[in-house]
C-alpha cells in the first residue's frame, strides 16, 4: 500500500459513557498505538494496553478503534489522544540470492515513513529556530558548574546564553536586617505599608536593604492595593445600607404624614356632619316659631278671652326664635371650624406628598450606592484574584531548591512539564519533562550582565 496521509493521531472528548474511539490511519501491531488521557486541568496520563484498552482494526489500512475496559471510561472534560507509534527498528532480513517480495519491501517503506512522520510531528511541538534565523550555534559547551543556580535566556545579541542567577523563595522579609538577597530571589513583605506584597531581587542586595528600594527589589503582586479595593468596596456597601436605612425613615415619616392627613379629613367630614345638624336644628326652630306667631295672631280676635293665651303664646314665640338666633350661631361656628379642619386636611397632604417624594429620591440614591458597592466589590475580587493567581503559577512552577527530586508541586499537586527545581545535593538546575526529572542541559557564550532575560522552557 502507499502511505496517503500524514495522518498519525486522533482526539476525541470523553463523557463519561462512550467507550469506543476511532483511530484513521494505519498500524501493524496493537503495541504500535499509545492512548493517553488529559484531564481538564492538563495532566496527562499514558494508558496501559490489555489493562486500560484494546485494540481493534492493526492492519487494516483505514484505521480501526480501541475499546476502553470496564472501570477505565474517559469521564467529561478528559480528552482521548490515540497517537501511532511504531518503533524505530528494521525487523525485515533479506537473504542473498533469495526472491525479492515486493510486499515485505513495501512494508519496510511504509514503517520508515511512518517512523519519519512520527518525528516530524514530534519536531513540529517544539521550540525551534526559524528557516531565515541567523543564531549561529544552538549547542551547549556551559559545563554543570557554570550551569549550576543559572537559567537558559537570549543574551543582547539574540544567542542562546546561560545568564542570571536562579534565586529562591526566601519567605517573608522578616530576615531582612541580618540576611543579604540575591538577584531573582523572592521575598513577601510583612510591613504594615507593604503588608503581603511580593517582591523579586533584580539586583544582589545587602543586608538591610528595603523591600521598596527599586534599585534592587521589583513589585510582583501588589497585595495592598487589593486590599484597599476590597476596604473601598465595603465602604460603598456602607454608605448603600446608610442610604437605605435613610429612605426607609423617609418612607415612615410620609406613612405618619398620610395617616395625619386621613385623621384630619374624618375631623372635617365630622365637623361637616355636626354643622349640618345644628343647621337642621335652626330651621326646625324657625318653623316652630313660624307657627307660634300664626296662633298668636289667631288668638288676638278673641283677645278678651284668650288674653292670656296671647300673652303666653307671644312669650314662647319669643323664647324660640331666641332658641333659633342660637342654633344659628352653633351652625356659624361648627362651619368655620370645618373649613380649617379641611384646610389642615389639604396642607397634611401636601406635606405627604413632598416626603414621599423624598422618599423616592432616597431610594434612588441607595441603588445608586448599591450598584456603585458591587461594582467596586467586583473589581476588587477581580484584582485579589488575579494577585492570588499569579502567585500561586510561579510557586507550582518553580519548586524552590530541595535536596531529592519531588513527586508533587508545592501545593500538593500533579507534576506538569516545564516544572523547575534546584538539587542541592548535585547543584544542578532539574527539569520535569512530563514523566521524569532531568538535568538541565544549557550553553552560553557569556552571561547577561543586567535585567531579567526571557527564561525559555527546557523540557517539551
Amino acid at each position: 500500500m502507499t502511505v496517503s496521509t500524514t495522518i498519525i493521531k486522533s482526539s476525541h472528548n470523553g463523557n463519561g459513557s462512550t467507550t469506543t474511539f476511532a483511530y484513521n490511519f494505519k498500524i501493524f501491531a496493537d503495541t504500535d498505538l499509545v492512548v493517553i488521557i488529559r484531564s481538564s486541568a492538563g495532566t496527562e496520563t499514558t494508558k496501559t494496553l490489555t489493562t486500560h484498552y484494546t485494540v481493534a482494526g492493526a492492519g487494516d489500512a483505514s484505521g480501526g478503534s480501541i475499546t476502553f475496559t470496564s472501570g477505565n471510561i474517559p469521564a467529561s472534560g478528559e480528552t482521548v489522544v490515540i497517537r501511532r507509534n511504531v518503533p524505530q527498528t528494521q525487523a525485515i532480513d533479506y537473504i542473498a540470492n533469495d526472491p525479492f517480495p515486493a510486499e515485505t519491501n513495501e512494508e519496510g517503506l511504509d514503517r520508515t515513513t511512518m517512523i519519519a512522520q512520527q518525528v516530524s510531528e514530534a519536531t513540529d511541538r517544539s521550540i525551534k529556530l526559524s528557516r531565515t534565523n541567523t543564531m549561529t550555534s544552538t549547542e551547549f559547551t556551559v559545563g554543570a558548574t557554570d550551569r549550576a543556580n543559572k537559567i537558559l535566556a537570549f543574551d543582547s545579541s539574540g544567542e542562546i546564553s546561560v545568564t542570571q542567577e536562579l534565586g529562591t523563595y526566601q519567605g517573608t522579609d522578616a530576615t531582612v536586617t541580618t540576611e543579604a538577597y540575591s538577584v531573582r530571589d523572592i521575598i513577601k513583605s510583612t510591613t504594615t505599608a507593604q503588608l503581603n506584597n511580593v517582591y523579586i531581587c533584580v539586583a544582589d542586595s545587602v543586608v538591610g536593604d528595603s523591600l521598596t528600594d527599586t534599585d534592587h527589589f521589583e513589585l510582583l503582586i501588589d497585595a495592598v492595593s487589593a486590599a484597599t479595593s476590597a476596604t473601598a468596596a465595603a465602604s460603598s456597601a456602607t454608605a448603600a445600607a446608610s442610604s437605605a436605612t435613610a429612605a426607609a425613615s423617609s418612607a415612615t415619616n410620609a406613612a405618619n404624614s398620610a395617616t395625619s392627613a386621613a385623621t384630619s379629613a374624618t375631623t372635617a367630614t365630622t365637623k361637616a356632619s355636626e354643622a349640618s345638624t345644628s343647621a337642621s336644628n335652626a330651621s326646625t326652630s324657625e318653623t316652630n316659631a313660624a307657627s307660634s306667631a300664626t296662633s298668636a295672631a289667631s288668638s288676638a280676635t278673641t283677645a278678651t278671652t284668650k288674653a292670656s293665651e296671647a300673652s303666653t303664646s307671644a312669650t314662647n314665640a319669643a323664647s324660640s326664635a331666641t332658641a333659633a338666633a342660637s342654633s344659628a350661631t352653633t351652625a356659624t361656628t361648627k362651619a368655620s371650624e370645618a373649613s380649617t379642619s379641611a384646610t389642615n386636611a389639604a396642607s397634611s397632604a401636601t406635606t405627604a406628598t413632598t416626603k414621599a417624594s423624598e422618599a423616592a429620591t432616597s431610594a434612588t440614591n441607595a441603588a445608586t450606592s448599591a450598584t456603585a458597592s458591587d461594582t467596586a466589590k467586583t473589581a476588587a475580587q477581580a484584582a485579589q484574584a488575579a494577585a492570588e493567581a499569579a502567585a500561586d503559577n510561579f510557586d507550582d512552577t518553580y519548586l524552590g531548591a530541595k535536596a531529592s527530586d519531588p513527586t508533587v508541586d508545592n501545593d500538593g499537586d500533579a507534576l506538569t512539564a516545564g516544572d523547575l527545581y534546584f538539587n542541592t545535593t548535585s547543584n544542578v538546575l532539574r527539569v520535569y519533562n512530563g514523566s521524569s526529572w532531568q538535568d538541565a542541559a544549557v550553553d552560553a557564550s557569556s552571561l547577561a550582565s543586567n535585567g531579567f532575560a526571557i527564561a525559555m522552557a527546557i523540557a517539551l
